[in-house]
Order: C-alpha cells, then sequence, then structure tokens
C-alpha cells in the first residue's frame, strides 16, 4: 500500500496529501476513503490523486464502481472536486452550500452536508457535527475555522478539516507551542459570531462533542497529521483545548454581553 493512504482499521483509510502555501512550505491536506459495508464506499472531501494512490484505490474499489459517494465536508476544500467527479463520475456529489455557490455546474446532491438530512442517509454508519457559535462559512473567507465534522463508527476514526488542528511536523514547524497537541485552530477569535451567547454556545458543542465521541479512537486532522487516541483521551483533549481558548472565549463575552 502506498505510504500516502493508511489504514486506519474497520475500513477507514486516510489519505494523506500535499498543499503547499506559497509554493513553499507544505501543510498538507487530507481525505479519506472509508468502507462503510463490505463492497461500499464513500470518500470524505477530495484530493487529486497520485498515480500510486489512485491506482491502489481504484485497485479496492473496482475501479471506482464501488464509490457510491463524495462527500465534501469542509467548505472552502474545493480545489479538487471537479477532478474528483471526473474521475469518479458515477459517485453521488455531495458538498456544503459554498461548494454548490462556487461550483454549480458540478451535478450535487440536494442534501446539503451542514444539514441534519445528512444523518437521515449516513447516520447507520458515520455520526456528522457542525460546531456552534460560529457560522459554517465566514463573512471573511480568509478565516477557515468551521466544518462538519464526521466521527466512523466502526472504526472510531474523526475525520476533521482545521476545527480541531494536530501538528506534526520538523523544523521550523517544530518549535512552535502547538506542535504535537491537538487545539482548535486559531482563527476562533475571528470566527466567532459577534452576538451575545456565540462563545458559550461553542464551548457547550465541544464539551458536548467530547462527551458523544468520548470512545474515539483517532482523529485525522487536516492539514497535519494522524492522533492516535489512548482509551477515553479525547474528552479530555477537548477540555484541555478549551482552557487554552478561555482568553478568547471571555474576551468575545466582554465585549458582546
Amino acid at each position: 500500500m502506498s505510504d500516502d493512504i493508511i489504514d486506519l482499521g474497520s475500513g477507514f483509510y486516510s489519505i494523506r496529501g500535499d498543499f503547499r502555501i506559497g509554493g513553499i512550505l507544505n501543510v498538507g491536506t487530507q481525505c479519506s476513503l472509508v468502507e462503510f459495508e463490505p463492497g461500499r464506499f464513500v470518500f470524505l472531501d477530495s484530493y487529486t490523486l497520485p498515480d500510486a494512490v489512485r491506482e491502489e484505490v481504484d485497485r479496492m474499489t473496482d475501479r471506482g464502481e464501488k464509490i457510491e459517494a463524495i462527500l465534501n465536508l469542509h467548505p472552502f476544500h474545493t480545489l479538487h472536486c471537479e477532478w474528483m467527479h471526473g474521475t469518479f463520475p458515477d459517485a453521488k456529489l455531495y458538498g456544503t452550500a459554498r461548494h454548490k455557490r462556487k461550483m454549480p455546474d458540478l451535478p450535487w446532491q440536494d442534501t446539503l452536508c451542514e444539514s441534519d438530512a445528512l444523518s437521515g442517509q449516513f447516520g447507520e454508519w458515520f455520526e456528522f457535527s457542525v460546531p456552534a457559535g460560529v457560522p459554517l462559512v465566514c463573512d471573511d473567507e480568509n478565516v477557515h475555522f468551521s466544518s462538519v465534522l464526521a466521527l466512523h463508527k466502526a472504526s472510531g476514526v474523526i475525520h476533521v478539516d482545521d476545527t480541531f488542528t494536530y501538528l506534526r511536523k520538523g523544523f521550523p514547524l517544530s518549535v512552535l507551542p502547538m506542535t504535537d497537541r491537538m487545539d482548535f485552530h486559531p482563527t476562533l477569535a475571528k470566527a466567532l459570531k459577534p452576538e451575545a451567547g456565540a462563545a458559550d454556545a461553542f464551548r457547550e458543542w465541544a464539551i458536548d462533542l467530547g462527551i458523544r465521541w468520548h470512545e474515539a479512537k483517532i482523529v485525522a486532522a487536516a492539514h497535519n497529521a494522524i492522533l492516535h487516541l489512548e482509551p477515553e483521551q479525547f474528552p479530555k483533549l477537548v477540555g484541555e483545548a478549551l482552557g487554552r481558548v478561555k482568553k478568547v472565549l471571555d474576551k468575545h463575552r466582554a465585549a458582546h454581553g
């Protein structure tokens, strides 16, 4: 199996990709391929697969015929959607409202990834969660905080883009204080809705997520790395991440009542 596709167990395959800022600094990106039932696959997010990964995916999925859907969960991960649809045209294409707005010529399904209806279609195999207190798409499109988080029930893998980060990189990024720990994306302060109660709504969402997904085993995070969890560790890591953004939440409460 290619080094860029990682078998995380129970049918979950994490595909790690490249994304370079300014063409130099590789901060990485990801998509995931999940065999949610024998012979039935779904992609979480889109990525232009390198030849070796594409060959492996073709072998696993009978040249793509067993891929039933592509769920584009992060509204700003749009660079690879056209390639993904062109490569696997028979897979149903799901996206957020921003995907449909930015690429109206693609054959999007009516169901939006941020809607409760997605759970109605895929809830047997996945749980989905959208952060509260922040918009999915901020007015400032440089702020990429929110996304649709997905938990694959069989493997215990959380697929998440940006909302949670896990940085494991070599020098010079290795000297940053957030290296090798799970954090909220640093744009939280800019992402919180400018209204009373947003900070509390976000905190309550995060605590509830930690409780509901307490049995999670792995966090597959973009853009950086895969975090293997100890039993019942996810709630603890969420709590620690909330502790590190306490000043951000307190400042927002003070400003908006």
